[in-house]
């Protein structure tokens, strides 16, 4: 696995992760709940930055159920505590996890980022009880490539470069559901979710947090002038100007019985 673009020491990192929780939980556990999860399920959360999502699991998996927080860097989550919740360092391509054991294994935002998203598929798969399900959630930048006005469609054909260039799939979410069919999962299923948002708002401010994190790795590439990120901050503080970036795809299926 390689390093991580967005590790978690970099500055405004915990910030980032609050508002990608704001964000995202809600349609997590949205499908969360459609999928049947409810007490006494053994859950596994592979990349679970703040714990936000584990926490909540093992709120609602209950005393008789067990929910697994695991993180390749287990900073934001290392004061958590509950008596059903364990914190795991794990690394989903390389490390052991236990065959056949839970009930559930989410990940979210994860697989994008990795070399063989085929492979943490398979591993997470080898992770369920027979009738087990899992429930991915990854992006697909499509509505970036429509962006207006002129220049904020060229600053994300920069983005959407760069990221390539260091291995980001950002265009991953709509090969999802034919991962898990390869995988040998079954009852398949998908939805997108797209997000339509203003200048200020806490979506915008998600994008400008990251790109002020990577700034320096955007211009040093040459994929992004200084003139053009700071053209995205201005459209991105402006409350009039509105857009829409990023399609979040949950995609699921169950382990046959």
């Amino acid at each position: 696995m390689s390093d991580y673009i967005l590790p978690h020491d970099l500055e405004g990192e915990r910030q980032r992760l609050a508002l990608m929780s704001e964000l995202l939980d809600p349609l997590q556990r949205s499908f969360l709940k459609k999928l049947g999860l409810r007490s006494g399920w053994r859950c596994l959360e592979v990349g679970c930055g703040n714990g936000s999502i584990s926490r909540w699991q093992a709120e609602r998996v209950g005393p008789d159920g067990v929910a697994v927080a695991s993180d390749l860097d287990l900073r934001y989550v290392a004061g958590m505590r509950a008596a059903n919740l364990e914190i795991r360092q794990l690394n989903i391509l390389e490390d052991a996890v236990e065959e056949g054991r839970y009930d559930l294994v989410t990940a979210r935002a994860i697989l994008h980022h990795l070399a063989s998203p085929e492979k943490a598929i398979q591993n997470m798969c080898a992770a369920l009880k027979p009738g087990g399900v899992l429930l991915s959630i990854e992006p697909d930048m499509l509505p970036a490539t429509a962006g207006e006005p002129e220049s904020m469609r060229h600053f994300w054909q920069g983005w959407l470069k760069w990221s390539a260039s260091v291995g980001i799939n950002y265009f991953i979410g709509r090969t999802m559901p034919a991962m898990l069919a390869s995988a040998g999962l079954t009852a398949i299923g998908a939805e997108g979710d797209t997000a339509i948002y203003n200048g200020g708002s806490p979506w915008a401010s998600y994008w400008v947090q990251t790109i002020r994190e990577l700034h320096g790795k955007l211009f040093e590439s040459g994929c992004l002038t200084g003139d053009a990120l700071d053209d995205f901050e201005r459209q991105y503080a402006n409350a009039n100007y509105w857009t829409s970036a990023i399609t979040f795809v949950a995609s699921w299926g169950r382990k046959p019985k």
